[in-house]
């Protein structure tokens, strides 16, 4: 049977203008929901048998419509959470956490305030990245699980951040790690050394610990002050005697051994007159501390063979 040439014109048409008034009904369904008017327990009946079927996004919407039909129910306080609950669960991090902050912000002082503080802690925790990465969510995690925290200390859910936290400053210790080894890599032995150092000053009882000591044993070695490097060796002996990480710096400070300066006789600088940057260049009008002086010397100067003692270091 042929369709007339006409006939099969508008069908193609009418096709063609109901795709995208389908997809306008689909965007709109998984966005928003038409404003339909229902009793408060058939909204919050429905929403909970979504959420019970997994179908969390649809969940959220219908809870925050509890909340835009019925403000002044009881139902609504208990939509407001569940909604962020909900949003958490469809991992829909941002609105978890503008949905959390909306129930904080109305009812600050509900019982289910500690759960909320919760939620967004955990809504940014889920969110953390890789080392490689910038970790910017990953210290806001670490700001929200201190102020829960701070708030409900005796709380299960403290009791959890308290594990998370640690988790959290793991991996901010193994960002400086990871700058930290770029820079040795490339020979800038200051800046490597100062995010070592960074983890032994507020991670240090973080996994990256002994590795950071042996790091700041190699830069130390490299900058040219064996001094601090035997410390930092020391330092990992004494808290990771049996690591792998103490053995390569027992190794390195073997084949480089930190020699003690010589003593100062008494009477001498410090640092040697005629040193490279030093004060105690011999000028004209200058003693060997190398101020102007302002009357005669109590001393011989020391600055050169032919001084005189009552010249304040003036050359003959």
């Amino acid at each position: 049977m042929r369709i007339p040439q006409s006939r099969a014109l508008s069908l193609a048409l009418i096709a063609a203008l109901a795709l995208p008034i389908a997809g306008c009904a689909r965007n709109r369904a998984r966005t928003d929901l038409p404003y339909v008017a229902r009793d408060v327990g058939t909204l919050y009946t429905t929403a909970k048998n979504r959420l019970d079927q997994g179908r969390f996004k649809e969940a959220a919407l219908l809870f925050d419509e509890v909340e835009r039909q019925h403000p002044y129910s009881i139902w609504a306080r208990r939509a407001q959470l569940m909604s962020a609950f909900s949003y958490y669960l469809s991992r829909d991090y941002t609105q978890a956490i503008q949905s959390a902050q909306r129930f904080l912000s109305v009812h600050p002082g509900n019982r289910d305030a500690p759960y909320a503080y919760y939620l967004i802690a955990l809504s940014y925790y889920e969110q953390i990245t890789d080392v490689t990465r910038d970790q910017k969510i990953t210290r806001q995690a670490l700001d929200a699980l201190g102020e829960l925290m701070r708030r409900y200390p005796n709380t299960r859910y403290a009791a959890d951040a308290r594990l998370k936290v640690d988790l959290v400053n793991d991996h901010l210790a193994g960002k400086e790690m990871e700058i930290g080894r770029f820079y040795e890599g490339r020979g800038q032995w200051l800046a490597a050394s100062m995010r070592f150092r960074t983890v032994i000053d507020q991670y240090q009882t973080t996994t990256h610990a002994p590795e950071a000591l042996m790091r700041l044993t190699e830069t130390y070695l490299a900058l040219g002050v064996p001094q601090e490097a035997q410390r930092s060796a020391a330092v990992l002996g004494a808290n990771y005697p049996g690591s792998d990480w103490y053995k390569r710096a027992y190794r390195l400070m073997e084949q480089h051994p930190a020699k003690p300066l010589p003593p100062v006789a008494p009477g001498q600088p410090v640092v040697p007159d005629g040193t490279p940057g030093s004060v105690n260049t011999g000028l004209p009008g200058e003693s060997g501390s190398g101020t102007p002086t302002t009357g005669p010397a109590t001393q011989p100067s020391t600055v050169g063979p032919n001084s005189s003692p009552n010249t304040g270091g003036r050359t003959n």
